[in-house]
């Protein structure tokens, strides 16, 4: 049984619909005609469920966004030491480099790279979600300290912006060049650094 009003499920279509075009052309790039006509709505309609492109616009990073975080936390569940969920980073951006990733490619990146100096409402949302993964990334290294399978003394906070600054870095490069195998060479260095944390 569905428990969506009717309003929640048209901006949830709303939101659907569009989330490829945001990540693909960008908040300056993604016209309202853009929007009515991916979703066959009236003006009238979208704002009746959003107040302004922008917060279309927010909300679609939290559902590109929000697709990451989940199979990134079925696997990590699935994953039984602190090296395999660490692990389970470049194994998600890997596949994603092959297809399975939201269209347009990453949100964080594409949204950071835009909104930097243009949009301080979608700025705040990468920033907040490059911070989250980087203490998800500190609390999987601590818990494989405690756990005797990492080394102590590792500086988490330099591994952690590593991690994702090698992901984040790759996934710009494999598109810029329409080459994927760029992407494997990068995440070979994510597994060395990971490597190196082991006891």
């Amino acid at each position: 049984m569905n428990t969506l009003s009717k309003a929640e499920r048209t901006r949830q279509f709303i939101i659907e619909t569009t989330a490829g075009i945001f990540n693909t052309k960008g908040y300056s790039g993604t016209s309202m005609s853009d929007i009515t006509d991916a979703t066959g709505l009236t003006k009238g309609s979208i704002y009746g469920n959003f107040e302004n492109k922008e917060e279309v616009a927010l909300a679609v990073f939290d559902h590109n966004y929000g697709k990451i975080s989940q199979d990134i936390y079925q696997r990590n569940s699935q994953a039984k030491t602190y090296y395999d969920k660490l692990m389970v980073y470049s194994k998600v951006y890997h596949s994603f480099t092959r297809g399975a990733f939201p269209q347009g490619g990453c949100p964080v990146l594409n949204t950071a790279i835009e909104a930097d100096d243009t949009n301080p409402l979608l700025k705040d949302k990468a920033a907040k979600a490059v911070l989250k993964w980087k203490r998800g990334i500190m609390n999987l290294i601590q818990g494989g300290i405690d756990a005797g399978e990492f080394k102590s003394g590792v500086d988490q906070n330099r591994v952690a912006l590593s991690i994702i600054a090698l992901i984040e870095g790759g996934t710009m490069i494999a598109k810029v060049t329409d080459a994927p195998v760029n992407m494997d060479t990068i995440l070979h260095t994510v597994s060395i650094l990971i490597d190196q944390l082991k006891v």
